[in-house]
């Protein structure tokens, strides 16, 4: 960028010392070029003035022009408010002053023509405007007001009297003492041309003053592409150089352990989907390139059965395969899924957790290290120095978001090259959102259940409703099957009117004495909350109280009822991965979202979502529009949603799409990113690696 763009902030007339330490706190901006790059959140059109008439009460901030005929005081001292009663000629508003003086007089003068700005409110059968921003009409040129920008400020900086007003003077200020040209170019001018974008320096003077809405639309769109593409150029490079250093192993075969479980242990047919993603990973294992690869399916889709024959596959070339799972319950559960689909193959499965100790551990290590053991299932554990494989072919890690990058860097290197990776989530992701987030990783997807599996039934009940739900949940238990009731919080919160995990225990005790219940919530030591959930694993317990430590990976099979109390208080997917936990085995299962009458529209539709829909892709696309990407589960460790200052990835789909496709387009035509065409492309995305945008945490 270049020098005036990097001058201090202090040096803008306006800003000085004090104002610059808040900034810098507040906002992060530190430089011309960082308040350039802080763009309003929304516009209002300066150049429309409103009829009184046609004044309605869910208006936004307008303009409406005319004189005050006369002034009234109402109140006294503390309490007095000042009104003027204001005409446009034809009809009358109100202007109210609070705590008003006599400077309020002197500059409205009766008579005097202003144009009044503000939000019109109706009350008593009049529209009032408290406290309006007020000029005199012969100032104001409306032809030249075009669209007045609005900026988010922090209560400190209003506090500090860094109003979204006084923002937008200091960044006028800026904007016209830039002399033409100081603004660098960021794109290709073939871009600029192909794609039909503004320049970036009419782009970044017209975001923040804007002449038409047009303008404003232009600026926006070329200002999110840019964005959205350096960080899709950043992951395509990052994709492509690991490409080219790392080969991967060839599996050429498909030999006897695949065959055989195929032809005798496999009693059913595997979905379209299932096939299809085998397809992709077979292809992927024969093409001499490491595999990364992100699996995705609803709960139930059959993802492990997938991972499995990957396996195997690996296993017919020689090699050893590992599955790393976040929790010891879910590990073990995989294990024993594992091990019944492969029963009476001449296949060795262990297990390596916290638990596996003394000799039992020693065995494991020793036939990791002489090639004995094929299949290790684990945790953490799985990376420690002390795991070494003779030769590891594949890696499948399960709900890869609760791994962080450097202990999945240890698992790697656990291997003369980098094993082929297969990373696994239950958690569905919106395209537009995977293409960010996982932008390095090839996409696979299982967008199928098997035949014959009964759709979760979710209903919505209110708090009123808790008897008639109580004698459902004493049939289904009194029919064998077991029960979960999810509480949004562990203690009670006097400030949130919410049911608590702890009294909500002590109730459920009370009103069902004939079952027997576990409790489990976040804060319990780790071996408690295992041995309560190993209890309802086993069918020692009847109902699980709990929080949402259970939304992923608890595999009950005769759990038929999911009962999420406050319902409100989750997002889309998160009451999706809880309905998860239910559904699996033959029975009829039931979700029941329980929440009070009082609720916002957008909960409504959340909660209407649920009901209408199990697709759990179609609650992820829901999801992301109504809450955008910073909420979604198993996001938030990217960075990514926090990193934009203008793109939106749950609005911006399209543009996202289109950033893609160009950044694949330059990295196709010079993948080793040193062509002389593209230097302007490659220097400012160093650049951008050198800022404090997180893009470490893309790659």
């Amino acid at each position: 960028m270049s020098n005036i763009l990097s001058q201090d902030i202090m040096y803008l007339p306006g800003v000085g010392p004090r104002r610059k330490e808040i900034l810098n706190r507040q906002l992060n901006i530190k430089t011309w070029g960082d308040l350039l790059e802080y763009y309003p959140y929304k516009y209002v059109d300066r150049s429309k003035i409103y009829a009184i008439r046609e004044l309605t009460g869910n208006m936004p901030v307008i303009q409406i022009k005319g004189h005050i005929t006369r002034y009234e005081e109402f109140g006294e001292g503390r309490n007095k408010r000042v009104v003027g009663h204001f005409t446009d000629g034809r009809d009358f508003v109100d202007l109210v002053w609070f705590h008003g003086g006599k400077w309020i007089y002197d500059a409205y003068k009766v008579g005097e023509e202003f144009i009044v700005f503000g939000k019109p409110v109706a009350y008593m059968g009049i529209y009032q405007f408290s406290h309006p921003d007020m000029e005199k009409a012969a100032n104001v040129q409306l032809d030249q007001m075009g669209m007045q920008p609005y900026y988010i400020t922090t209560q400190r900086m209003k506090d500090m009297g860094i109003s979204s007003h006084a923002l937008e003077k200091i960044t006028k200020s800026l904007v016209l003492r830039l002399p033409e040209g100081s603004i660098p170019e960021t794109l290709l001018p073939s871009q600029l041309q192909r794609l039909h974008f503004v320049s970036r320096e009419k782009a970044l003077r017209d975001i923040h003053y804007p002449k038409t809405l047009r303008d404003e639309q232009r600026a926006e769109e070329r200002l999110k592409f840019e964005e959205l593409f350096y960080v899709q150029l950043n992951i395509l490079r990052y994709a492509t150089a690991q490409r080219n250093k790392y080969r991967g192993y060839v599996f050429p075969k498909v030999g006897h352990q695949f065959n055989t479980f195929y032809r005798n242990n496999l009693h059913f047919e595997l979905t379209g989907a299932q096939k299809r993603v085998m397809h992709e990973i077979r292809d992927d294992m024969c093409s001499g390139r490491q595999m990364n690869r992100l699996l995705q399916g609803d709960v139930g889709s059959g993802k492990t059965l997938v991972a499995l024959m990957s396996m195997l596959i690996a296993i017919d070339n020689g090699y050893q395969a590992c599955i790393m799972a976040p929790t010891e319950i879910l590990a073990e559960q995989h294990l024993n899924t594992i091990k019944e689909f492969l029963k009476g193959m001449d296949v060795r499965v262990e297990l390596l957790t916290g638990i596996v100790k003394g000799k039992q551990r020693k065995a494991v290590l020793e036939g990791l290290a002489d090639g004995s053991v094929n299949i290790l299932v684990g945790t953490h554990a799985v990376i420690e120095d002390s795991v070494q494989f003779l030769r590891l072919g594949i890696a499948v890690i399960d709900e890869q978001h609760r791994f962080g990058v450097a202990q999945r860097a240890r698992l790697w290197a656990k291997s003369e090259r980098p094993p082929h990776i297969l990373v696994m989530t239950a958690t569905p992701i919106p395209r537009t959102l995977a293409m960010t987030l996982y932008g390095d990783l090839d996409v696979s997807v299982i967008d199928e259940l098997p035949p014959g599996r009964k759709p979760v039934v979710t209903l919505h009940k209110y708090d009123n409703q808790m008897n008639s739900l109580y004698a459902g949940i004493t049939q289904q238990v009194n029919e064998g099957r077991q029960v979960y009731i999810v509480f949004p919080l562990i203690e009670e919160n006097k400030k949130m009117d919410l049911k608590n995990l702890e009294k909500g225990y002590e109730q459920l005790c009370q009103i069902f004495p004939q079952f027997k219940l576990s409790k489990v919530h976040g804060q319990m030591k780790p071996k408690e909350k295992e041995e309560e959930m190993r209890r309802f694993v086993t069918g020692e317990t009847q109902i699980l109280v709990a929080t949402t430590v259970i939304e992923v990976g608890v595999n009950v099979p005769n759990a038929s009822v999911m009962v999420i109390l406050d319902a409100q208080r989750f997002g889309l997917s998160q009451l999706h991965q809880l309905r998860g936990r239910v559904g699996r085995g033959a029975k009829q299962s039931y979700c029941i979202l329980v929440t009070s009458y009082k609720l916002s529209e957008e909960t409504r539709k959340r909660i209407d979502i649920m009901c209408a829909t199990n697709d759990g892709f179609r609650i992820a696309e829901a999801d992301l529009k109504l809450r955008g990407p910073g909420d979604l589960e198993g996001t938030q460790q990217s960075g990514m949603a926090f990193d934009l200052k203008i793109a939106n990835i749950a609005r911006d789909g399209q543009i996202v799409q289109l950033a893609r496709k160009e950044a694949q387009r330059i990295i196709s035509d010079d993948p080793e990113c040193n062509k002389p065409e593209y230097a302007l492309l490659w220097n400012r995305l160093r650049e951008l690696r050198n800022t404090n945008v997180n893009w470490g945490s893309i790659s």
